[in-house]
């Protein structure tokens, strides 16, 4: 019998089962953490509604979460777009962080476990795995993850929740401002931060964490930004 050939699936195929909120939203902001979705992309909802196999009412709801979180920007008649830090936010952002984390390392210090201090030297050799391969958006994930992990073990849920809105905004100011081939978040700075942990030290925590800031925000150039083209189906395949 002779052969039928089969036409080759679309891109655009909507996915047997629809994504949940909470999925878009988090492949939404691992793009964004991952430096796919660049400051100022549009999000158009028929084509997100379209690849994850959802209604646009639930895309909607998806951006207005992330509307709420800084992370999109709806423009009246315009639509949603990543947002796009100016230079005075992202350096407004770097002072809430130096305002809050190294009092974050501190109290950790003062009452980390050792399974805690093995949680965090696996996730920074996961970081140093991504590192072996050139793997530049792992990096840069990994990286932001380190820092929402060390809240997560102080246990405080309002300082969760900031950091989880900080790591991602700091990753659309790298976005826009990083110089060429520095790199975001130095990979032995992790390393040192947790010997001070590990030895509950808690001022060399806080300075461990204030000099690491400091050395991210100076891998910026804060007179230029750049674009990037986005890839909507490969954020859900």
């Amino acid at each position: 019998m002779p052969r039928t050939s089969t036409p080759p699936a679309s891109r655009s195929t909507e996915p047997r089962t629809p994504y949940s909120n909470e999925e878009i939203y988090a492949r939404i902001q691992k793009a964004v953490l991952e430096h796919r979705l660049a400051p100022g992309t549009k999000l158009i909802e028929e084509r997100l509604a379209e690849v994850s196999g959802v209604s646009r009412t639930k895309i909607r709801e998806v951006l207005n979460k992330l509307a709420h979180e800084g992370l999109v920007t709806l423009v009246p008649n315009r639509g949603a777009f990543i947002a796009s830090p100016s230079v005075e936010q992202a350096r407004d952002v770097f002072v809430t962080r130096r305002m809050i984390e190294p009092e974050m390392a501190r109290l950790l210090s003062e009452r980390a476990t050792p399974a805690q201090v093995r949680a965090l030297r696996k996730h920074v050799k996961l970081e140093g795995d991504a590192r072996k391969r050139n793997d530049r958006p792992a990096i840069i994930r990994l990286s932001g993850e380190f820092h929402v992990l060390v809240a997560e073990m102080v246990g405080n849920e309002i300082l969760v929740r900031m950091m989880r809105e900080l790591a991602p905004l700091t990753c659309l100011v790298i976005t826009l401002y990083d110089k060429p081939n520095a790199p975001a978040c130095p990979h032995h700075e992790h390393d040192d931060l947790i010997d001070a942990i590990e030895a509950h030290d808690g001022a060399r925590a806080a300075a461990c964490m204030l000099e690491h800031l400091q050395h991210i925000e100076a891998t910026l150039n804060f007179g230029v930004l750049k674009e990037a083209s986005p890839d909507i189906e490969a954020i859900f395949s």
